[in-house]
This record gives C-alpha cells, sequence and structure tokens, in this order.
C-alpha cells in the first residue's frame, strides 16, 4: 500500500488553532483542516511544514514540535500525517491560496468539521493541553 506523507501544522496561540476551509472540488472538500500539505521526493517531513506553512498561510515557522504520526485509509487513498504544533512563527496566519481561515478556539473543534483522519489530531491535542494545564 502507497501512502501520501502529509506534514500538517496545528498552529497554536492562547488555546486557538488556526485552520483552514478545504476547496469544496478537492478531497474532503468542505471540511475544516489544519494547514499542510505534501511531502516532496527527498524533503524531510518538517521542511514540508515550514514550506507548506509559508505558502499555505503565509507564516514562518520558528517552533514546532512533533505532536503525532497518523496513517488514515480512505478507501481511495492512504495518508501519513506528521502532525506537530506550531506554537513560534512570524507572520499573522491568513488563507494565502484564497481559503478562508480562522482562530477556533480548541474547545470548540468539532470532529464533524474535520476529515476523518484528523480526529486524533484532535485527541493528541485535547491530551496534550490537559498535560499542559494540570
Amino acid at each position: 500500500m502507497k501512502y501520501i506523507d502529509v506534514a500538517v501544522g496545528v498552529i497554536l496561540r492562547d488555546n486557538q488553532a488556526f485552520v483552514c476551509l478545504r476547496a469544496s472540488d478537492k478531497h474532503q472538500g468542505g471540511k475544516w483542516e489544519f494547514p499542510g500539505g505534501k511531502v516532496e521526493p527527498g524533503e524531510s517531513p518538517e521542511l514540508a511544514l515550514g514550506r507548506e506553512l509559508q505558502e499555505e498561510v503565509a507564516i514562518v515557522t520558528t517552533q514546532c514540535d512533533s505532536l503525532i504520526l497518523i496513517e488514515h485509509d480512505y478507501g481511495d487513498k492512504c495518508v501519513r500525517l506528521h502532525v506537530y504544533t506550531v506554537t513560534g512563527f512570524d507572520g499573522e496566519p491568513t488563507g494565502a491560496e484564497g481559503q478562508s481561515g480562522k482562530w477556533l478556539a480548541l474547545d470548540n473543534l468539532n470532529y464533524d468539521d474535520f476529515p476523518a483522519a484528523n480526529r486524533e489530531i484532535i485527541d493528541a491535542l485535547m491530551a496534550q493541553q490537559a498535560k499542559t494545564t494540570s
């Protein structure tokens, strides 16, 4: 089985995450997602993350930490998500490729609003938040 490697950035600030709306003509379109994109051949997930976040949301990452690695089979494609929390960045996140973007309180992250593979990201975030606030 061939996996598509994807670098995903959970951009965090003040108990909120920045999310983007997938274009309706894309796979899992019309759902919110954490920004990121495909890892190019020969590229590390960390490098891909920096490149994709610059392209998609116009920020330069200065601090990121690995959160979780997820393998998910959608039936029509398999993805391997290399997920990072991004807690340091230069610039203000915005939908640089014309997509809608918004800050969403972590308490308001709803499974049904995201692609299925993102549910584990939300769970990992909640677990991390529980650890840091206790």
